[in-house]
């Protein structure tokens, strides 16, 4: 499967907390929780875009930022667990990109972005803890002038049939034009490059042949609000 993030209410390093607990047992529980390639959607909004600094929120094992980085980028990857972490930093470092990455655990809930980025990417980015809106609004705010903001998620009308998906609620997915409307994606602050809806197939936990549908927005910051 591609790696579904899931960076929501991460403990402050040092204080564990519920949900960083409870990531690091899902992840603790089996060697690889994710496919070890990739988001198709990043590869598809990124691959052109000249390098520079990168912000990936909800790593999870790192294959997005250690794509970034073999391209170029210089990656601040941050996810809720500290068990992901040390496994996207092995494999970093096994790829020969680990000095282009910084790893980071934070808590969404209470993070706020220090610095600007060239390109803010959060694929999957679906909590369990707080409204999409409140982690993403993080997300939109990372982004300087002139950069890109890259959202993909789970479009309400094709989910995965399997895991914890549907045991959400429904306002926890979004389709590009919630997305767009709800962080405000307009000029003059910005430019809207891509809403689309895609459908892809994937190869379930069970190896079944599984169509789903994700939400992509991508957008140029115009200028600053």
């Amino acid at each position: 499967m591609t790696k579904h993030s899931h960076q929501d209410d991460a403990a402050d390093p040092g204080v564990p907390g519920t949900a960083a607990r409870m990531w690091d047992e899902k992840y603790s529980s089996r060697p690889r929780m994710w496919s070890g390639q990739p988001n198709p959607q990043l590869i598809a909004e990124a691959a052109h875009l000249p390098p520079g600094e990168a912000l990936d929120l909800g790593c999870g094992e790192g294959a997005d930022a250690i794509w970034l980085a073999a391209r170029g980028w210089a990656v601040t990857a941050l996810d809720v667990s500290a068990v992901a972490l040390e496994r996207a930093a092995e494999h970093a470092r096994e790829r020969g990109q680990d000095a282009n990455i910084e790893w980071v655990q934070r808590d969404l809930a209470t993070w706020v972005p220090d610095r600007l980025f060239d390109l803010v990417t959060a694929q999957f980015l679906h909590s369990t803890q707080m409204p999409w809106q409140q982690a993403l609004q993080l997300a939109a705010a990372a982004v300087r002038t002139g950069g890109t903001l890259l959202i993909v998620g789970h479009h309400p009308d094709g989910l995965p049939p399997w895991g914890e998906h549907h045991d959400h609620a429904p306002e926890k997915f979004f389709t590009a034009e919630d997305l767009a409307r709800e962080l405000r994606i307009e000029e003059p602050q910005w430019r809207a490059e891509v809403l689309d809806s895609r459908h892809r197939s994937v190869v379930g936990p069970e190896g079944e042949a599984v169509s789903l549908t994700d939400a992509v927005l991508r957008a140029t910051r115009l200028a600053a609000q």
